[in-house]
């Protein structure tokens, strides 16, 4: 079942994944001074080092309190204190847990626009997700064509006009979420992949130009974060149940 934003539930104090399932985590970003000084104080000096090359501070504010939830959750599945997680990048700079604290088992992604941010956890399988502040000058037609695949962007610009908005940021969500998950990043061409755009049809990969059989092993799911967001997640194979958990800082 898709989530809708009512469903988001308290947190579990100890959340288990199982084979198949994958557990989203809500997080507000508009915290008192106490609370970012707590995450702060979580961080690595790596993760420390770039929340201090933010220009603004509500830019470093976020990024601040959206890296210290995640240490905080990661820390429940783990069963260590958040400040012990540690974690490395893959050469396209994907996050994932350091050999040794169970990186085989948990993957997990983290997406955060303006005041919230997702994380993402699956068991043993690869995903991504992405979300996007819904702002009415932040897309085009033009930008489209030069992101989007020849059919993405020819759909997006057969739809009524006042449908295109919520189909531009359907179609950009699913495709980062799905990229992020791949592992690879922008470098993955964001042209050579198509997926579903047209509002009220399921959120799918569609075709692939490099593998005729790569739509079939993903799964895509359109999240609702708020009602000025669009969100999605991709995860390897086919999902099984979904959680959607509110933290509480």
């Amino acid at each position: 079942m898709v989530p809708q934003q009512e469903l988001w539930l308290e947190a579990p104090e100890h959340p288990v994944l199982m084979a198949g399932d994958a557990h989203i985590w809500r997080v507000y970003l508009n915290q008192d001074g106490s609370t970012i000084q707590r995450s702060f104080e979580l961080l690595s000096a790596d993760e420390r080092q770039r929340a201090s090359k933010y220009h603004f501070q509500r830019d470093y504010e976020r990024f601040v309190l959206a890296r210290g939830a995640l240490r905080m959750i990661v820390s429940r599945y783990m069963n260590l204190p958040p400040e012990q997680i540690c974690f490395s990048l893959n050469p396209y700079g994907k996050p994932a847990l350091s050999h040794g604290l169970g990186a085989d088992s948990l993957h997990f992604n983290l997406t955060h626009s303006e005041n919230v941010a997702l994380c993402a956890f699956t068991s043993g399988r690869e995903i991504g997700i992405d979300i996007e502040y819904v702002a009415k000058d932040g897309w085009s037609l033009e930008l489209a064509d030069s992101f989007f695949s020849p059919t993405e962007a020819s759909t997006l610009r057969g739809l009524a006009s006042h449908l295109r908005t919520t189909a531009f940021f359907d179609c950009w969500t699913r495709k980062e979420a799905y990229i992020k998950a791949h592992g690879e990043g922008l470098s993955y061409p964001l042209h050579r992949f198509t997926v579903s755009l047209i509002p009220g049809q399921p959120a799918s990969l569609l075709t692939t130009d490099d593998d005729p059989l790569e739509a079939s092993r993903w799964t895509l799911i359109d999240l609702f974060p708020g009602k000025e967001y669009r969100s999605a997640l991709a995860i390897q194979g086919k999902l099984r149940t979904l959680g959607c958990w509110q933290w509480l800082s």
